[in-house]
């Protein structure tokens, strides 16, 4: 009887071992399949170089003073996430140009150096920007041209 014992708690435990096989094998296959399908959408979402344009603002070069008695010339180009939204800040072209002025005469040339000054610079006037919009939004803005005098 005791043997009957062990060998239904042998087969019992070979099963569950299967089982437990069986589950992390299905587990591993659908994260596998969920991060792919998920990777795959994202490639597909990013834009062209194309579309960027197609969505994207010029800020004509600007002179202005800083708060360190310096001026600066300084040109943006303002991606937006849909040529609808580009139209809007196309026509609030006058609004962005206040808050750059605005943000910029805040700033120091000091502020403004290396590639951490720039960045800042970039991502509040990301953040001003897009408190003014109302049909889209600022993916980006980059720096087309720099001059510190």
């Amino acid at each position: 009887m005791e043997n009957e014992q062990k060998g239904s708690k042998n087969k019992l435990m070979t099963i569950m071992v299967v089982l437990m096989a069986v589950i992390l094998l299905a587990g591993t296959i659908a994260v596998v399949i969920i991060l792919r399908s998920s990777g795959g959408d994202e490639a597909a979402s990013e834009p062209s170089i194309d579309e960027v344009l197609e969505s994207s603002v010029d800020v004509a070069e600007m002179t202005t003073n800083l708060a360190s008695d310096d001026f600066i010339k300084i040109s943006f180009k303002i991606q937006t996430d849909s040529p609808e939204a580009m139209e809007e800040m196309t026509k609030r072209d006058f609004q962005a140009k206040n808050l750059i002025i605005q943000k910029l005469s805040e700033m120091t040339a000091e502020d403004l150096k290396g590639e951490a000054g720039k960045q800042k610079l970039t991502e509040t006037l990301k953040t001003e920007l897009n408190s003014i919009m109302q049909d889209g939004k600022v993916e980006a803005v980059y720096i087309t041209s720099y001059i510190i005098q």
